[in-house]
């Protein structure tokens, strides 16, 4: 059992474990040109980031219809492939807490705006296929932030909400645990600004990741 009161920890993956903004922002920007749509700029589709990709595309681009979002995720995923074919890495210090976490006895959960495939991907790619107790991806389930996700990996792993603590750098993360009634904690160095973060009242902001692992630990009864 973990020496604090939480037993589940949860991560967002793009923008919170792995550095992967950039390429996601580029992705986008390829595929408005080769959907022939207007290319939105770099705060725009960082604030999309964690929705699925479906929902992402249609808050982008609302006037599209069913089809045309079909046809812009597919090259939105052609051209991610290609710019990802060595999966983005990881923050720093990201590996050591996570295996640190292992250790002290706590759950650990993915819970991703990423498709299956990808997030199965990037997993395989960093060993970490068993690592996490579960993991679930946007195409599996609800998007962000409806809770359905959490609630599934609450489930899953047997903890109750209050037991849980969801890490995330996106307004999508922190609104999905207030909708599941879980703490959260704001990642300030992903997608969106801390100040927009601090405004869903996270049990704490951290602006490296290592700085989870430190509080963790001062958690100790």
């Amino acid at each position: 059992m973990s020496p604090t009161e939480y037993k589940l920890l949860i991560f967002d993956w793009d923008g919170t474990l792995a550095d992967s903004i950039g390429r996601i922002v580029t992705a986008m920007q390829v595929a408005a040109q080769r959907a022939g749509r207007p290319e939105r700029d770099a705060p725009a589709v960082k604030g999309i980031i964690g929705l699925g990709l479906p929902e992402a595309i249609q808050t982008l681009y609302p006037d599209m219809t069913a089809e045309q979002v079909v046809a812009f995720r597919q090259h939105y995923a052609d051209v991610y492939i290609a710019i990802d074919a060595e999966p983005s890495p990881l923050f720093a210090g990201v590996r050591e807490s996570l295996e640190a976490f292992r250790e002290q006895g706590y759950r650990l959960a993915v819970a991703t705006g990423k498709a299956r495939r990808g997030l199965d991907r990037v997993l395989r790619a960093h060993g970490w296929e068993d690592f996490f107790d579960i993991t679930r991806a946007a195409d599996e389930t609800a998007s962000k932030p409806d809770p359905l996700m959490l609630n599934q990996i609450l489930a899953h792993c047997d903890v109750r909400p209050e037991q849980a603590l969801m890490v995330g750098d996106a307004s999508f993360d922190l609104l999905m645990a207030r909708n599941a009634g879980i703490d959260s904690v704001a990642v300030g160095y992903g997608a969106q600004s801390m100040e927009r973060l601090l405004t869903f009242e996270p049990r704490l902001a951290i602006d490296s990741f290592p700085e989870l692992r430190a509080w963790l630990d001062r958690q100790v009864y």
